[in-house]
């Protein structure tokens, strides 16, 4: 059950258990931001820039080859990012997570895919840029083992952001700001943005 207060400048605050939601605390924290849970662990920041990159790029192919709206891949990067700024890459597969992301967000969009689709579209992508033979996932212990991981990091995705996975896309908002300035008709300018 959520308790709600009003701080000292009048907008309400909720708590819910040992997580409180305000305005202020609605993006991540300078504190956060530098030095990462992965920079701590000894990762360089521009290899963890990397797996970020390649995390947002698998999500967005993965979404693609899904059918996903590409709100449920936007969803599914923004879920990356957050949990990427709690916990180290060096501690959790990026793979893994990616692909947690990726289920979590296509529900959170009300899309959803089988985690034994997402896996084959992850393991179908790791083929064609490895430049292997194309051949589907062998449904063997492995297979289990992979499925089980995957739902473990989903589960880990969520106790982590404390089920705060409610993600404001700016799209809308590029709308509503091209209307303001009488611009909506524009479609360069609304593709571009």
């Amino acid at each position: 059950m959520a308790s709600v207060k009003t701080d000292k400048m009048g907008s309400s605050q909720r708590s819910y258990g040992s997580v409180v939601l305000t305005l202020e605390n609605c993006l991540i924290g300078e504190e956060k931001l530098s030095p990462t849970p992965s920079e701590l662990d000894g990762l360089e920041p521009a290899l963890e820039n990397e797996l970020r990159i390649m995390g947002a790029e698998l999500i967005q192919t993965a979404g693609k080859l899904l059918k996903l709206p590409q709100t449920a891949m936007a969803t599914g990067q923004v879920l990356m990012h957050r949990f990427y700024y709690s916990k180290s890459y060096v501690k959790h597969p990026m793979e893994i997570t990616t692909m947690a992301c990726l289920c979590l967000a296509s529900k959170i969009e009300e899309a959803p895919r089988r985690t034994r689709d997402v896996i084959n579209v992850f393991h179908h992508i790791k083929q064609i840029r490895a430049k292997k033979t194309i051949s589907p996932v062998v449904l063997d212990p492995n297979y289990i083992h992979l499925k089980n991981q995957v739902i473990k990091a989903e589960r880990r995705i969520l106790k982590e952001l404390g089920f705060c996975v409610h993600v404001q896309h700016p799209h809308k908002m590029i709308v509503m700001y091209l209307r303001f300035l009488r611009r909506e008709n524009s479609t360069e300018l609304l593709q571009y943005a």
